[in-house]
């Protein structure tokens, strides 16, 4: 059977400067890109009150509690905001950081399962050509760094499994699984036991295989594992009574076993983003669908797949139940899918040139669908949409025509095709972030003039200002924070006016709706500047 690679491809590792390659158009556009709304903005915010409020363990948001994450993700990006300043770039380092190394994590594991043949390099051709996985791996959210140590955590029990029993190697494989396992707790939080529980337990009922439960070293991992989740636990909690509570009993049975949360979706939810995540190796999957039948496995290798498929399809079901629902919660399935495609995919000749051609035809779709929606909402194309689009269709034709020599050239078509449609979509109207809005208020505002946020939280304000704002009547996810803490709070329409009219030097960043109320009533201010979302408003 011929293979997916190009003839002459030294299967057996990649170079090192290939990494680098990659990796640098992985990072290409983490400093241009403005941060989007609210995500993005939210998890720059925190590490940066942090970083600037020495208080470590208690994260806040605005200056209130904000208890609904753990804070691994805020360390670190508040220790790269410590070295290299509060910047784009360094908001979202961690966590593009970590999605890039699931990467080269799919490539080492199926190179470990599959030998040196063409197979690991199909799985990390694989994930990067996953649009899905390309466009949430760009984002500054905590999905990417639950990913890697949820997968790292998967990984490394795995190959503590093919270990001699009782050896040294099976001792610092489960030894990286406990240690990745605490760290995707610290991520994202308990999540992560009931993830790798599940998937644990449904393998052991799917095979019968009992002997995962007698080479787990307890007397080290689970050691381990309480070193690393559990002082910060004891920290926050005994700074903040109220936090076990909220976290454990509000952040996760409640949002899993309700519409707390206002996340719910029907069960089908996810299916459509796991197509939209394999989309470019559908037709030559489709070419193998004989092979992809379900079989007991009877080796070492067929009980990893079945492990990986049962990983897969545990989560699916159980994000599929929840009552909460984002597209990026199935995230951690990616870089395993990855490595079970990869030997379907490296024996079907030419899958990469079909893949590559299939995105490049989403990127061509994309990059018309933003230019010709953007010109039916305000009756023209920004430039910036324009040129970002057309970019990013180019890079894509480009991959397609280099992709039958090169798998390099597919996923950097890929990687950097998909980046420039996010430049691209930074500009569609109405704009999901606030760099340019603050911009202008920024002439403003000095050291001492009194910030309001009116009727809307606008995320990207804070740490684009470098300063939190007051909140008025507007509650959202700072209700838990504002319950806690929330003496300078202003709940009416009616007391903002008050303490406006007698204010000297005060901004507020208003709620269009809200700002027509405020004219109506002929409350003195001055229109400094709007953007669709937001109307901002000067005393002096």
């Amino acid at each position: 059977m011929a293979s997916a690679l190009p003839a002459g491809v030294d299967v057996r590792a990649i170079p090192s400067s290939v990494w680098v390659i990659l990796a640098l158009a992985w990072f290409a556009t983490l400093a241009w890109r403005p941060l989007l709304e609210p995500d993005e903005s939210r998890y720059a915010e925190i590490p940066r009150e942090m970083a600037q409020s020495g208080d470590w363990a208690t994260p806040r948001l605005n200056g209130l509690k904000y208890f609904e994450k753990p804070p691994l993700q805020y360390w670190a990006t508040a220790a790269a905001y410590s070295v290299f300043g509060v910047q784009e770039w360094t908001a979202r380092l961690w966590s593009c950081a970590l999605a890039f190394l699931c990467i080269p994590l799919a490539y080492a594991f199926a190179r470990h399962l599959y030998g040196n043949g063409p197979e690991a390099i199909t799985a990390a051709t694989v994930l990067a050509v996953n649009p899905y996985f390309a466009i949430i791996g760009q984002l500054n959210v905590l999905d990417s760094g639950f990913c890697f140590f949820m997968v790292a955590s998967l990984f490394s029990f795995m190959r503590a499994r093919a270990c001699e029993p009782q050896s040294r190697r099976e001792l610092a494989w489960m030894a990286a699984a406990s240690a990745s396992l605490a760290l995707a707790v610290l991520s994202k939080g308990i999540a992560a036991l009931v993830l790798i529980g599940g998937a644990l337990v449904l393998h052991i009922l799917v095979t019968r295989d009992l002997r995962h439960w007698r080479r787990w070293h307890l007397h080290v991992t689970i050691p381990l594992f309480l070193a690393i989740t559990v002082p910060w636990f004891i920290v926050v909690s005994r700074r903040n009574p109220e936090f076990l509570q909220f976290f454990f009993i509000h952040e996760h049975f409640q949002r899993f076993l309700t519409d707390e949360a206002d996340r719910e979706g029907p069960w089908w939810f996810f299916i459509p983003w796991l197509l939209f995540a394999v989309i470019p190796w559908l037709v030559p999957l489709w070419g193998a669908r004989g092979r992809l039948r379900w079989r007991r496995p009877t080796d070492d290798v067929g009980i990893t797949r079945a492990m990986l498929w049962t990983w897969c399809a545990f989560l699916m079901f159980f994000f599929s139940i929840s009552h909460s629902k984002l597209p990026t919660y199935i995230l951690p399935i990616m870089p395993a899918l990855a490595v079970l495609l990869a030997p379907y995919l490296a024996k079907r000749a030419a899958s990469v040139s079909i893949a590559a051609w299939t995105a490049c035809g989403l990127l061509v779709l994309a990059a018309i669908g933003l230019a010709v929606g953007a010109r039916h909402k305000v009756g023209e194309v920004p430039d910036a949409l324009l040129i970002w689009s057309i970019v990013g269709a180019g890079v894509g034709i480009v991959a397609a025509l280099g992709a039958r020599k090169s798998w390099v050239a597919a996923v950097l078509g890929c990687v950097l095709g998909f980046q420039a449609l996010m430049m691209a979509y930074s500009n569609f109207p109405p704009v999901r972030n606030s760099k340019s809005l603050v911009a202008v208020a920024r002439s403003s505002i000095g050291a001492d003039t009194q910030l309001f946020s009116v009727n809307q939280y606008r995320q990207g304000v804070a740490p684009y200002l470098g300063r939190t704002l007051r909140m008025v009547m507007f509650r959202g996810e700072l209700a838990f924070g504002l319950e806690q803490e929330g003496a300078g709070f202003i709940p009416t329409l009616e007391q903002f006016i008050e303490e406006w009219r007698v204010a000297t030097d005060a901004v507020a960043f208003v709620d269009p709706a809200t700002f027509r109320d405020l004219r109506a009533r002929e409350v003195p201010m001055r229109l400094v500047v709007q953007d669709g979302r937001s109307v901002v408003v000067a005393r002096k």
